[in-house]
């Protein structure tokens, strides 16, 4: 049996019980050999992340194998920023950035938003392999997101990894007509918002984003990467590459000097540049087209055969006429080697650590 004995007093008595259902909850686990996945859902400064980590921490001390799988993208505590992580314990911790990642899953954006369908995926497949991993409790950090779309995308993570336990974090019952969807089919345990939860600012978070990109960039090299690697983000790289017929018309008509082209069903995609000023009319419907310094600073993910994450990096450039991406990554260069994928993301990182958000279609 847990006792509050046992803690310091600032710990909420709250906190003590669910760590007991989670220990009930367990046992009964280990009996049917099956793994327990526990979510942790809360709005802003809710006290999700401290949750998590103090959960992890004794469940840890009691001798279990515990996962955490961190879908925080815009406030990363296991790096690197932008992915999905999933962190194996195997030995204590003081914080949850201290934790190396097992495995990460890109998703090229602090906005969750932007990328439905790769959060979905990403949470998913993490969420497998703690399985095939074979630990006994997955705890499951999400995003402050809870209203409009972020309602959405927090009732489809709950309905695609069908969690054992769903932890609530409420100030004043936001959580109610999310919780309400499945009373009767998980458990779920609402708390209070501690009391004491420190809340940071919009401009707080982002300085505290712009240190980690400092951070994790810190010790990075570039490396020149050739075209013939799979490029995806960007409709630049789909489709079939257009012909020297149809580049030299393009030159031609529009005074261009074509770098690189793509034709899919139809649609041209042209990365160019101008060789003269001059008016042109073209339907953005048949041919698209660009200037290769729209790919520049953009963070990408350095994806392994599995289409897992192995790093990230910042693209600085695309050198179509040599054909090599150049990119400011910390991985290592053995590790590049299994690279097979760059995946482009949505976030430009400059110099300085700062960020910009890039639409969806950008590229």
């Amino acid at each position: 049996m847990i006792t509050k004995a046992n803690y310091p007093d600032d710990i909420p008595e709250s906190r003590i019980e669910l760590l007991e259902l989670i220990k009930e909850k367990l046992s009964e686990k280990k009996r049917e050999g099956d793994i327990l996945k526990i979510i942790i859902l809360g709005g802003l400064d809710s006290g999700k992340t401290t949750l998590t980590a103090f959960l992890s921490k004794e469940l840890l001390n009691l001798g279990y194998k515990v996962a955490i799988l961190d879908c925080d993208v815009g406030q990363k505590s296991i790096l690197p920023p932008a992915t999905i992580s999933l962190g194996i314990l195997n030995e204590k911790f003081e914080e949850l950035h201290n934790i190396k990642p097992y495995k990460s899953y890109f998703i090229g954006s602090t906005t969750p938003i932007q990328f439905f369908g790769e959060m979905i995926v990403g949470i998913k497949r993490l969420c497998d392999l703690a399985e095939e991993l074979r630990v006994e409790v997955v705890i499951i950090d999400t995003t402050g997101l809870i209203f409009g779309s972020g309602f959405d995308l927090k009732r489809m993570k709950i309905e695609l990894i069908n969690p054992n336990i769903i932890v609530g974090l409420e100030k004043e019952g936001e959580l109610k007509p999310l919780l309400d969807l499945f009373k009767t089919k998980y458990k779920i345990v609402k708390l209070k918002v501690y009391e004491h939860v420190k809340s940071f600012s919009r401009d707080e978070r982002r300085k505290i984003r712009l240190e980690k990109w400092k951070e994790y960039f810190k010790d990075s090299r570039v490396y020149e990467i050739k075209m013939t690697i799979n490029i995806t983000g960007s409709k630049v790289f789909q489709g079939k590459e257009i012909s020297e017929e149809e580049k030299y018309l393009m030159e031609a008509l529009f005074k261009w000097k074509v770098l690189y082209g793509s034709k899919c069903e139809g649609k041209y995609t042209v990365v160019k540049r101008d060789l003269e000023e001059m008016p042109r009319k073209i339907d953005k419907n048949v041919l698209y087209y660009l200037e290769p310094e729209k790919f520049e600073d953009i963070i990408v993910g350095l994806i392994d055969e599995d289409g897992f994450c192995i790093d990230i990096g910042i693209l600085k450039e695309i050198d179509f006429e040599n054909k090599v991406l150049k990119i400011i990554s910390p991985i290592d260069e053995e590790l590049l080697k299994v690279v097979k994928e760059i995946r482009i993301g949505r976030l430009k990182i400059v110099e300085d650590g700062e960020e910009y958000l890039l639409d969806r279609d950008y590229l």
